[in-house]
């Protein structure tokens, strides 16, 4: 948790935990070679008594000689004006705080005095609202720049050691209040498990913790190379094939010979959610809490659901199936996509002076149209693309986007098809195809990307001269 030279703020809000912490701190700074400080945040929730505990622990650290760090935050308005559970608001504002200390280079490390009771708490907290392996790994002793060195450490133990040096505390009466959950699990359920149920409750939990945060970290671990693997980012996308996700670990590559296929799919399935979860973190704009039930409905998705079909999630994120893979987005930028999409453009080519160049802003494209000599240049199709029989078409042609009902012959088809029937053959799905460009002669579809010519416009043996078509993208 602590190199030597570390400057550590410890979180003293003027409890008995916090007051502990920064005395076992102090007895043992010059061993672990730290520079300490002291870390305060007012939430303002207590009126006269949280200034108290303010100037409590401000006293206490000009006692010991350390720096005093101290912000008040009205945490009842700004939970009020954001929406916000007020526990979880208070809580954000002291981490964000913590947070600035370390970035702003004023503590290497912020020490906080959550106890084996804490962990205990939290983990029967997230037990009675539901959770999984992630959940039932409670509090974890080390998150970014927070360090919590008394996880293993009873409550009980941390009063003994204050009376035994007659260092007084702050109590918190909110504590008491048995209609938060917290409190009641605290005050009640614990007593009672410890009681009658199992003396050794409190470490027991603590241990669970431990063990689910182990298991945890191998599986997150292992999920992420999988999904590192199996994943394709593009301009803010992520894509995974329905088969990488529904099967992320092939048969080949996993020792299940003694394994039936039922049993080995369920197993592979705990892989899936990881992954699920893992990309909707990368994508997501802003906080969300993902839920095994959206988890549940993206597998869903990809199991049987429609190419075109989407869901949201929170966090801000939609998920659409495209054909057979899963498509992962902020839906900031699925609705920037939806309205920068060029549902509608049209440019007239008319070739009297020869070559034309059509820049399409809608498509960040530009179209080059060359006139060649032909047969002699013939070999120019190869690198140029599509070549048209100049002396059969109408002019000015009609440079567009597709459009329902548009039909086309391409060279080697013994009829006319729709071109959203050509575009389906292609997998081309229905985003892709927004703006699908087209070039127009009269009312004959003669060229659009990605085909062969219109077989009645392309150049054969007594073309005199082609037109070559060419597209390129412009920044």
């Amino acid at each position: 948790m602590l190199r030597p030279g570390d400057r550590v703020g410890v979180a003293v809000s003027g409890g008995a935990d916090s007051v502990a912490l920064l005395l076992l701190l102090l007895e043992l700074r010059e061993k672990l070679g730290v520079v300490l400080s002291v870390v305060h945040f007012n939430h303002k929730l207590r009126g006269n008594a949280s200034d108290a505990d303010e100037k409590f622990v401000a006293r206490l650290a000009a006692k010991h000689g350390l720096e005093f760090h101290n912000v008040s935050v009205d945490v009842a308005k700004k939970a009020k004006k954001e929406r916000a559970n007020l526990e979880d608001a208070a809580r954000r504002a002291r981490y964000d705080y913590f947070r600035s200390l370390a970035e702003s280079g004023v503590c290497k490390r912020i020490a906080v005095a959550h106890t084996a009771d804490d962990q205990a708490e939290t983990v029967v907290a997230h037990l009675l609202r539901g959770t999984g392996l992630a959940g039932l790994g409670g509090i974890h002793p080390i998150a970014g720049p927070v360090i919590r060195p008394l996880l293993s450490v009873r409550r009980s133990e941390l009063r003994h050691f204050l009376r035994a040096r007659k260092q007084t505390w702050r109590e918190d009466a909110t504590n008491r209040d048995t209609k938060r959950m917290r409190a009641r699990i605290r005050k009640k359920l614990l007593p009672l498990l410890e009681k009658q149920f199992q003396p050794a409750i409190v470490e027991h939990l603590a241990t669970l913790a431990e063990l689910a945060r182990e298991d945890e970290a191998f599986l997150d671990a292992l999920a992420k190379a999988r999904t590192v693997m199996l994943t394709q980012k593009k301009d803010g996308q992520v894509r995974i094939a329905v088969d990488d996700l529904s099967q992320p670990w092939k048969r080949g590559e996993f020792n299940a010979q003694h394994t039936e296929d039922t049993e080995f799919a369920e197993k592979k399935k705990a892989l899936s959610t990881r992954m699920v979860r893992q990309i909707v973190e990368k994508v997501k704009p802003r906080a969300g809490q993902l839920g095994a039930n959206h988890v549940e409905a993206v597998l869903e998705l990809a199991r049987s659901g429609q190419s075109g079909n989407s869901i949201s999630l929170p966090g801000g994120v939609e998920v659409r199936k495209d054909r057979d893979a899963l498509v992962f987005q902020a839906v900031e930028n699925a609705a920037r996509a939806s309205e920068s999409t060029p549902h509608e453009y049209e440019y007239k080519i008319d070739l009297a002076g020869g070559d034309a160049e059509v820049r399409v802003a809608e498509l960040g494209c530009v179209f080059r149209l060359r006139v060649i000599d032909w047969p002699p240049k013939r070999g120019e199709t190869s690198t140029d693309g599509a070549v048209l029989d100049r002396d059969r078409l109408r002019f000015p042609m009609v440079l567009r986007n597709w459009r329902p009902g548009d039909r086309l012959r391409p060279m080697g088809h013994r009829s006319a098809h729709k071109l959203k029937r050509l575009l389906n053959e292609r997998h081309v799905s229905r985003w892709e195809r927004d703006g699908w460009p087209v070039l127009a002669s009269g009312s004959d579809l003669v060229w659009t990307r990605g085909f062969p010519m219109a077989a009645e416009y392309a150049a054969n043996e007594r073309t005199r001269a082609g037109i070559v078509i060419a597209e390129e993208k412009f920044e």
